[in-house]
């Protein structure tokens, strides 16, 4: 009995001893392996990633529009550890990778790698396939992924978010680069087998209206397929606040497939590219002369169709002379000479001073990344009279197109500069007084004869201010300027209490067109269909 008792102690000694040194085996000799074993477990299901946060338009009535959210896409892996055969493994994988069987191989030829990406987006065949195989250490698992369902809708505007910095991704151009540090939310950590969740990024709203961005893209779909021009941008704008409604490129791209495209394609034309705009700055010259009490919209000079200065000659766009004409008619018939009359009754510096006022040497402050300032270099580095002279019409001088709508915005809004936003949540922010409120008023009214005798953008029951610009481009290899043109038009309505302004670029359209064969019918069917959208009252009954 005494024995029997002995060996029984014996064995639970034993037992308890090797228990012991189990335990102390796996909590002390491997506990590293096995907390860095978990970690990675963590890692592998996501748990440790941020949901990065979505992006919306809204519309008139606050309903939201997702543009940039995330999405669960299936992925295939491997964990090289387990993979018994690397060669003929690399064979099934390459025919579903984008990696080569070469690179394949080295891969799933790792000691103590317990992660190898395979595919990242697989479509449903590729799933099947890799599935049908049953491959030792090659899984099929799900991850989120960032999911554009508009396309290449507002492209620009969005930009894209990448994976190839970390794994939660980062934000490239756009919305997704601009607010990356409100979207992507903070990693959550392991330390052991305890975790840290992470903190999931917020969602970001933006003022872009779905429906008038809709309308916006058809618009420059049709004029570049029309006029097989090289690109062009739509901006649409709330002219009181400065909230951006609408905004588009062409070319664009599909954030869903960026790498599809070039780089080229990822920058922003409407806050990253200046040209030279054409007649539109006839509108802030004649400001400019007005506030400054130097003309009046009924101050009259004769046109002999011509100017010389520094020897060299400045000719109405149409080659006419038009004999006496005021102020207004200048704008009405968009005459040259009619400009640079007014600004040299100004002098060079009361002008310079007036258009560094409308911003156009300066960054307007938008949310958006990577802007960049117009220039007025030619009048500081180049104060010849010709230089100020084609400054008056908008050529040798140069402006990006947000830079341009935010200075007609100014006239519209009784003489008061608003930032351009396009986040949601901000509110409307006055920059400066450019010019004084009578003075805005005397140029949209100089405005709004323009478009009575144009014809072409008037519509009907609405008081409707604009001016076209019609801008040949630089030769930058040879200097002096090419056949090709840039065509420009800016509009706001109602004219005298506007809820709306619009630009309409279009580059280098085929057969150099002017614009108020080109943009200006566009902008008229764009402009039309945001005021019955927004359900503004005709102010122009008689």
């Amino acid at each position: 009995m005494g024995f029997r008792i002995t060996a029984i102690i014996a064995v639970f000694a034993v037992s308890y001893s090797s228990l012991a040194i189990n335990m102390w085996n796996l909590q002390v000799m491997k506990g590293d392996l096995y907390s860095a074993q978990a970690a990675s477990q963590h890692e592998l299901a996501g748990i440790l990633n941020p949901k990065r946060g979505s992006i919306y338009f809204t519309d008139k009535d606050g309903s939201r529009v997702p543009a940039a959210i995330n999405k669960e896409y299936p992925t295939i892996y491997a964990v090289p550890s387990e993979i018994e055969n690397p060669m003929v493994t690399a064979k099934v994988l390459s025919t579903v990778s984008d990696r080569s069987e070469e690179e394949l191989v080295e891969a799933l030829s790792k000691e103590n790698d317990p992660f190898e990406p395979i595919a990242k987006r697989p479509t449903d065949e590729q799933v099947e396939f890799i599935k049908s195989q049953n491959i030792k250490g090659v899984y099929v698992d799900h991850s989120w992924t960032r999911f554009y369902p508009l396309d290449e809708i507002g492209s620009h505007l969005i930009g894209f978010s990448s994976i190839a910095d970390d794994a939660i991704g980062s934000g490239k151009y756009g919305i997704e680069f601009y607010n990356d540090d409100v979207l992507r939310g903070k990693p959550g950590s392991t330390d052991g087998d305890k975790l840290v969740r992470p903190e999931n990024g917020e969602d970001v709203y933006l003022t872009i209206d779905m429906n008038i961005q809709f309308q916006a893209e058809k618009a420059l779909n049709q004029l570049m397929s029309e006029y097989k021009a090289q690109g062009g941008t739509i901006i649409v704008q709330n002219p009181k606040t400065g909230a951006i409604l609408a905004m588009t490129n062409k070319p664009d791209f599909d954030p869903n497939t960026y790498g599809e495209f070039d780089l080229e394609r990822f920058l922003n034309p409407a806050v990253e590219s200046i040209y030279e705009p054409g007649s539109i700055i006839k509108v802030i010259t004649m400001s400019a002369g007005i506030d400054s009490k130097k003309v009046t919209p009924e101050t009259k000079f004769f046109d002999t169709g011509s100017i010389t200065l520094n020897t060299k000659t400045i000719r109405n766009f149409d080659l006419k002379s038009y004999g006496e004409v005021t102020m207004t008619n200048v704008i009405e018939k968009s005459i040259n000479t009619g400009a640079v009359f007014a600004q040299r009754l100004m002098g060079p510096d009361i002008f310079y001073n007036y258009l560094a006022k409308f911003g156009l040497n300066q960054g307007t402050g938008v949310d958006l990344p990577g802007e960049i300032a117009g220039s007025l270099r030619p009048l500081e580095y180049d104060p010849r009279d010709i230089n100020f002279a084609t400054a008056s019409f908008g050529q040798g001088i140069s402006v990006t197109p947000i830079g341009l709508i935010t200075a007609i915005g100014a006239i519209a809004n009784d003489g008061i500069m608003m930032r351009p936003y396009i986040n949601a949540d901000d509110e409307p922010e006055e920059i400066r007084r450019v010019i004084s409120a009578d003075t805005a008023e005397q140029v949209q009214k100089m405005m709004v004869s323009g478009v009575n005798k144009a014809v072409i953008p008037a519509i009907e029951g609405y008081n409707v201010a604009g001016k076209t610009g019609t801008a040949q481009v630089p030769n930058f290899t040879t200097g002096g300027y090419t056949e090709d043109v840039i065509n420009t038009y800016v509009g706001l309505a109602p004219a005298y209490d506007p809820a709306v302004i619009v630009l309409v670029k279009l580059n280098q359209p085929a057969g150099a067109p002017l614009a108020g064969l080109s943009v200006v019918p566009a902008f008229r069917e764009l402009m039309h269909f945001a005021l019955n959208y927004y359900g503004i009252s005709p102010d122009d009954i008689n």
